[in-house]
């Protein structure tokens, strides 16, 4: 069923020849995340100096921060930000959720912001600087070169990538790559403020139940 679905979806994207100007995805979305990232980091300061320190205390010869090459808006590469959750001895440039042993590379502190979603709050960095919003769709290491097809496909790579996205918001780690794509095809066809608002408030709904969230192959 889910695969009917996303071939239906492949098609009305396919149909479309081309995105038109749209306010709120075009001009107001860009205010609205730099607005919210602001009101984010604020609020979330100190908890995020916090789990610098912590992630510091816990493997001192490490960096606090994670960073990886990611494919953002038009197939254009940028560095991602992220909280460091596992030691340098992972590999570098794999998508967790293909890791045979995700727990061999975990640190102690990674075990937590991992499963609470706390390591993304730095991408709110990223927002800022404008390689990010707060919602789209995930972006990708380059390595995932199906996928990126899949998406380029349902046009999903014609909006910028996001913190959280409507894959996430429906399965995330459970929902099956072509699928994961016609939802971020989907998503940039249909973006507008009352989509963004549903999917964050659903995010955080779904973090705070754990929801969703799987290291390793399945």
């Amino acid at each position: 069923m889910q695969r009917q679905v996303s071939r239906e979806n492949k098609q009305d994207n396919e149909d479309e020849t081309g995105q038109v100007f749209k306010w709120y995805r075009d001009f107001f979305k860009r205010g609205f995340d730099i607005l919210l990232s602001l009101i984010a980091l604020i609020i979330f300061a100190i908890p995020m100096i916090i789990i610098a320190i912590w992630i510091k205390i816990d493997s001192p010869h490490e960096k606090v921060l994670f960073k990886q090459a990611r494919v953002g808006r038009d197939n254009k590469l940028f560095t991602i930000l992220k909280f460091r959750s596992m030691n340098d001895e992972a590999p570098h440039q794999m998508a967790t959720e293909n890791f045979e042993h995700p727990e061999m590379y975990t640190t102690h502190v990674g075990k937590i912001i991992r499963k609470t979603s706390l390591d993304e709050l730095p991408q709110l960095f990223n927002v800022l600087k404008g390689e990010m919003s707060i919602v789209g769709p995930r972006p990708l290491i380059p390595k995932e070169k199906q996928v990126l097809k899949l998406r380029d496909d349902y046009g999903a790579n014609k909006v910028l990538p996001g913190i959280t996205g409507l894959a996430q918001v429906h399965g995330r780690d459970e929902v099956m790559d072509e699928n994961k794509a016609a939802y971020d095809g989907k998503y940039a066809l249909n973006v507008s403020l009352l989509l963004d608002i549903s999917i964050i408030l659903k995010t955080v709904s779904d973090v705070v139940r754990g929801r969703g969230v799987h290291d390793g192959k399945k």
